[in-house]
């Protein structure tokens, strides 16, 4: 990586022309922000920026299409396939930057080439279904000109010198969904065509309070590491990594205030499975005990790093095979609780039923102290730390 410097990083690319040539994809920005156009290989994926749309003959007539990012590049053994943006909405604003959701996606082969056999055809079939899924892709978010992989409180602390560099450079792996796919890029120094997604969700709501204008905004980020559907990916793994980790944060801006609030989420951190089956609801299984509480240390520890105190709200309930998950997280956790890691069970479904969310308050009762003690980040209107 390049070190830091003064400089600001170049604007990424808003809108790009895509001129599908026999040999060629061709990125034409028209956006202005620069003169060059990226051309990548129909054949090999290769990629190289160019002064100009190569010649068009008579006979030549490539197809064009307006798309709003390069998501990245895939590469399989089958071959290489570039993954572009061709729709988007804007929905909200984050930190007073557009946020815009991933509304189309497409994949282009970059493969042109291969003499595939028979067998190598039907493989390629099966990574082609594959794709076909990772265009109805859901939950895509991004932004041109904001870090949507990092909570507020974390980007004051870091500074504007952090947040003068390239978003991809200022992104929070854990929570970059293309990570992998951005890599080519990142390889041939494409700065302006890195565009960083997210997947969650994304709401923001303007209202008012008394007759004061609030916005609230609601982002959910889910972590890359381990993740899978529901009863297929359960625990966490021996790093103590949870199952379909997510953080979620909640912003409030008023009057040139600004407060965040974040709780995150995710599947008991020791190892366990679900072995799903005919089943409505599969029987669940403890892997490795003598293992669980290690893995759940590992776990608890990396969140004191990144946020600090923690409470974990177990809402499981207290019989059946979920009784048996809840009986080994006590246990588990027990020798690790202190001021800073403390553990409380909600019988959600016993408490509250289908309709009873009045009795949430049982739990904030038993939270209270923890939340008024630990707080949230709050911002002056001169960006300048409250608590």
């Amino acid at each position: 990586m390049d070190g830091p410097n003064n400089c600001p990083s170049p604007k990424l690319h808003t809108r790009l022309r895509l001129w599908e040539f026999a040999d060629r994809y061709v990125f034409e920005p028209v956006d202005r922000l620069a003169d060059l156009l990226l051309s990548v290989s129909r054949v090999n994926g290769s990629m190289n920026l160019i002064e100009e749309l190569p010649q068009r003959g008579p006979s030549t007539s490539p197809k064009v299409q307006l798309v709003f990012g390069v998501i990245g590049v895939l590469k399989l053994a089958v071959g290489t396939y570039l993954v572009v943006i061709t729709d988007r909405d804007c929905v909200g604003s984050y930190l007073g930057h557009a946020v815009f959701k991933v509304i189309g996606l497409r994949v282009l082969p970059c493969n042109s080439s291969l003499s595939a056999s028979a067998e190598q055809k039907n493989v390629d079939t099966e990574f082609s279904e594959l794709l076909d899924a990772a265009e109805r892709t859901i939950g895509l978010y991004f932004s041109y000109d904001s870090n949507l992989t990092v909570i507020s409180q974390r980007l004051h602390e870091l500074g504007d010198e952090f947040n003068s560099l390239p978003l991809w450079r200022q992104a929070e792996p854990r929570f970059l969904w293309n990570g992998y796919l951005l890599e080519p890029l990142i390889e041939n120094k494409l700065h302006q065509y890195l565009l960083p997604v997210v997947q969650g969700s994304f709401q923001s709501i303007h209202t008012e309070v008394r007759s004061e204008k609030v916005n609230v905004t609601l982002i959910a980020r889910r972590c890359t590491r381990r993740i899978g559907t529901r009863m297929w990916r359960r625990g966490a793994d021996l790093e103590g990594y949870a199952a379909n980790f997510v953080e979620s944060e909640q912003i409030m801006q008023s009057k040139g205030f600004t407060a965040s609030y974040v709780q995150v989420r995710g599947s008991m951190p020791f190892l366990w499975e679900q072995i799903v089956d005919l089943t409505y609801k599969p029987n669940f299984d403890v892997v490795r005990v003598e293992e669980a509480p290690c893995v759940l240390e590992r776990h608890f520890h990396d969140l004191q790093k990144k946020y600090g105190a923690v409470v974990a709200v177990d809402l499981v309930n207290t019989h059946g095979g979920e009784g048996c998950l809840y009986e080994r997280y006590a246990k588990s956790i027990e020798p690790i609780l202190n001021e800073d890691i403390r553990f409380v069970h909600f019988d959600f479904h016993k408490i509250c039923g289908h309709i009873h969310f009045e009795r949430l308050s049982q739990l904030y009762d038993q939270i209270e102290d923890y939340l008024k003690k630990h707080k949230y980040f709050l911002l002056s209107d001169k960006c300048e730390k409250i608590e």
